[in-house]
């Protein structure tokens, strides 16, 4: 059944590349490696347009700066720091003193010959024709960019969702909590009926609250404590601390962001030769997400390639569900691990 939902995936992605790839007019004009090739030739559009019109035109180089800076600046200033930031009235605006001042410029330097009359009503169309391309090309850019993003971002879950029906539940670690429950049964019965239930709230956290998109961040944090305080059951030199900084109250998140680097934290900070501890920190302050997660290193053991495919699937998420909004940091010495991540909220 797996390897038939994996073939799908595959089939699924497959079919999208060959839909992009197939439609050479779109990779041309979203492409990165096209860049240079779409501007040389829209430079050399607008070169040989002006060439051709000298018999109307007195100054067709300064003409051919005008729209270059004209396109340019839209495509790259205004369309940017404004159209997509929804400021939609300051890029009118924007665009309206471009048009006046152009209008006026016109009649103090007219561009056409003089033969030819004063065209500034001419001049100022091309001018609004100009601005409505760079701004329509931009806009379909963004939204081919924010159409492979959401694309990404649906087979990232899919895959997540695929891979946590794998590993829902551990057999070996559910295997350890049922006998260390079974054993207290006889020794503390109160302590055993609280492992038992702090596993029922784990499990159905995982296997259910963990399916929509956000959850609370303090959910989250709870689940963070069920997992640990039941490792603390299963370790005898085990121990850790969660603090919690500013209004965490209402901040929501993806699901179980943070248990890879936790259970990458347990997995490698387990020591016989003395008290290994895991350190969790969440701040919430001037909408940002603070977490750092501090775990000890055992001393006879050298640990390589931390992390494995587990830290790299996090940081492939965080990638996709917040691109420009988050930083990861990793520090190791001797003696800790220490990863930081901030979240822009």
């Amino acid at each position: 059944m797996l390897s038939l939902f994996y073939t799908i995936l595959e089939m699924n992605d497959f079919t999208h590349r060959q839909l992009i790839s197939e439609n050479v007019f779109f990779h041309f004009l979203i492409s990165p490696d096209r860049r240079i090739y779409r501007h040389l030739l829209f430079i050399v559009f607008i070169g040989t347009v002006l060439y051709n019109s000298t018999s109307v035109i007195d100054n067709p180089v300064v003409i051919f700066v005008y729209f270059i800076l004209l396109f340019y600046v839209n495509m790259y200033v205004l369309v940017p720091k404004l159209l997509f930031r929804n400021n939609n009235i300051e890029y009118c605006l924007s665009v309206i003193s471009i048009l006046v001042i152009v209008a006026i410029c016109g009649y103090f330097f007219n561009p056409f010959n003089k033969e030819h009359g004063l065209n500034i009503p001419l001049f100022t169309f091309l001018t609004a024709l100009l601005l409505a391309a760079s701004s329509s090309i931009k806009l379909f850019q963004k939204g081919m960019m924010d159409k492979q993003l959401i694309y990404d971002l649906e087979q990232s879950k899919t895959y997540a969702e695929l891979e946590q029906l794998k590993n829902q539940i551990n057999p070996h670690f559910l295997f350890n909590m049922l006998n260390n429950a079974n054993v207290l049964t006889k020794k503390d019965p109160e302590k055993a009926s609280q492992v038992l239930m702090k596993l029922s709230d784990l499990l159905r956290y995982q296997l259910y609250d963990s399916t929509r998109d956000k959850v609370l961040l303090t959910s989250d944090i709870h689940f963070l404590e069920d997992f640990l305080n039941l490792e603390k059951v299963r370790r005898d030199s085990f121990d850790f601390l969660i603090s919690k900084e500013g209004d965490l109250s209402g901040v929501q998140i993806p699901p179980l962001l943070f248990i890879p680097f936790v259970e990458n934290a347990v997995k490698h900070n387990n020591d016989a030769t003395k008290l290994s501890y895991i350190n969790l920190y969440f701040n919430v302050r001037n909408n940002e997400l603070l977490f750092k997660c501090i775990n000890s290193k055992p001393m006879l053991k050298s640990v390589s390639n931390r992390g494995g495919l587990g830290l790299a699937n996090v940081k492939r998420r965080l990638e996709l569900l917040f691109p420009a909004t988050h930083s990861l940091d990793i520090e190791e010495d001797s003696e800790r691990y220490c990863i930081t991540l901030i979240i822009k909220l």
